[in-house]
């Protein structure tokens, strides 16, 4: 009886021992799922997110811009689609060629010296009537040579006027159009051209209409030089004006 009663007393004193036991492993674990929400960490966690967000965001926009600045280094640099060179060329051609085909007397010095030394100088006593009159008709026909010329080289600058109009019209909308600066630029130049091109058939019009005043200028001072030569043989003793007989009817009849 003595040994059941001892038993029994062992037993019941290991159950109250148990909780005592236990306590410490149980402890941290309950403490362990209240600890795993904390507001502040929390909030800092999320602080940091979205920092770095920010700091992607702004990375992205920084590529963004540099994509956008590259591409207006590529428009920048664009050259332009259009030129006018070619026609500008050609109405440049087309006035030189009128200028080459001059009559008599080129735009040349060699033969313009020439050309005054035999027909546009001093006139000689000697020369004979026949000689004093193809003198004169080879002027004139200097004289009638460079008035056309004057007015074929008018012709060809108001016929280079339309063309120069539709040049113009294209290359100030190529301008206004310009996806940079280069492009811009280029279209600046080529309206430089066309204006230097204007300019070209300005002068060989001035040129044309002078060297035509200057023959008919010289044409004159010639002339004036002649009909003093033939009033001074005239003139000169011993050769004067000889009376004749004058025949105005045919006597046999």
């Amino acid at each position: 009886m003595m040994i059941r009663r001892s038993r029994a007393a062992l037993v019941a004193a290991s159950f109250l021992s148990l909780p005592i036991a236990f306590s410490p492993l149980l402890a941290p674990t309950a403490a362990a799922a209240w600890l795993v929400y904390d507001p502040t960490n929390y909030v800092q966690n999320v602080l940091q997110a979205a920092r770095a967000l920010e700091q992607i965001n702004n990375q992205i926009t920084s590529l963004q811009n540099e994509a956008q600045m590259l591409i207006n280094q590529a428009r920048n640099l664009a050259s332009l689609p259009y030129s006018s060179l070619q026609q500008l060329q050609q109405s440049v051609q087309r006035t030189q060629q009128l200028l080459q085909q001059a009559q008599r007397i080129a735009f040349d010095v060699q033969q313009i010296d020439q050309a005054f030394q035999s027909q546009y100088g001093n006139i000689p006593l000697t020369a004979t009537d026949q000689q004093l009159v193809a003198d004169a008709r080879s002027r004139w026909q200097n004289t009638v040579g460079g008035l056309q010329d004057a007015m074929r080289v008018q012709a060809g600058v108001v016929g280079n006027i339309d063309t120069n109009r539709t040049q113009t019209a294209e290359l100030v909308g190529q301008s206004q159009g310009a996806t940079g600066a280069l492009q811009a630029a280029q279209a600046g130049n080529q309206l430089l051209a066309l204006q230097a091109q204007q300019l070209s058939d300005l002068t060989a019009l001035v040129a044309a209409n002078g060297r035509a005043d200057a023959l008919t200028a010289a044409e004159r001072a010639a002339a004036a030089e002649q009909g003093r030569v033939q009033r001074q043989r005239f003139l000169r003793p011993g050769s004067g004006y000889q009376p004749g007989n004058a025949q105005m009817f045919n006597s046999g009849n």
